[in-house]
């Protein structure tokens, strides 16, 4: 039987394991299982909480999305994991360092309640992210079923694909966020953002996830937006980024340094399964 906590990051949900004190058994099928909503519990992605690899970190933080397949990076879940951990007695530090294969994370308790986490700095160079191009631009363009897109890319831990669009409610999500994800241009496929400008303070955003199609947040995907329309000059150095879910507050001061997010984790229920 594997403990296991339902939560979610503005409706972006996850299941979360305290795998230092138990020993899931989990490979890609049993994930796959485990997320069906039917059947199973649902979720869009799964949180492992395990030791730490470094010695300065606290814990290592790992993803695994619906499909089963493993990721690098997850913003939303990454509140949800320091929530975690705090609730279950695992840490009582109002800065938790962990480990994930993207690098390590900080992860800060505000005082309003809401949690900050410090994602490092966006990566921008095509090799980075990854995708084929041979050179880093500003906006690159692929054809997909017929169709131009134009995007910016950028690697928050994992690859991101932001389309600017005149309205995120009649934004083609589904079908191009499906064409896009797996596109050859993305070598680790992507995550496909729909972003619209709201003003210099505002962005609003769907996100298609790879391995997860559209969820009601992304927390990485919130991230990369702001980091393409802050430089665009489209938006201020500190941003809201609303989501289907809810919203989350980014800051960023420009190439070389980190980003930083700010939001709520909820936890909803706990429960054990037989994988």
């Amino acid at each position: 039987m594997i403990h296991f906590t339902k939560m979610h990051g503005l409706g972006n949900d996850f299941v979360v394991i305290d795998a230092i004190h138990q020993t899931p058994d989990l490979d890609p099928e049993s994930i796959k299982k485990l997320a069906d909503r039917h059947f199973g519990i649902g979720f869009d992605q799964l949180l492992l909480v395990e030791k730490p690899v470094s010695a300065n970190a606290d814990f290592k933080y790992r993803i695994f999305n619906a499909d089963g397949g493993e990721v690098s990076q997850c913003g939303n879940g990454a509140r949800c994991f320091a929530r975690f951990v705090r609730d279950k007695g695992l840490s009582a530090k109002d800065e938790v360092r962990v480990d994930t294969d993207a690098g390590q994370l900080l992860l800060k308790f505000d005082d309003d309640g809401l949690i900050t986490v410090n994602m490092g700095i966006p990566r921008h160079h095509p090799a980075e992210i990854p995708l084929r191009a041979d050179q880093e631009a500003d906006s690159y363009q692929v054809i997909a079923d017929g169709e131009t897109y134009t995007f910016g890319a950028v690697s928050m831990g994992n690859p991101h694909a932001v389309l600017l669009v005149a309205d995120v409610d009649t934004a083609p999500v589904a079908e191009a966020g499906c064409l896009l994800e797996s596109h050859p241009i993305f070598p680790a496929r992507a995550n496909i953002g729909f972003m619209q400008i709201v003003d210099r303070s505002h962005i609003k955003l769907r996100v298609y996830e790879r391995g997860a199609a559209e969820t009601l947040a992304c927390g990485s995907g919130a991230c990369a937006a702001a980091v393409i329309a802050i430089e665009r000059g489209l938006v201020d150095p500190s941003v809201e980024v609303t989501l289907p879910g809810g919203s989350l507050r980014i800051r960023w001061a420009g190439r070389g340094e980190p980003v930083l997010m700010t939001g709520p984790a909820i936890s909803v229920f706990e429960g054990t399964i037989n994988p």
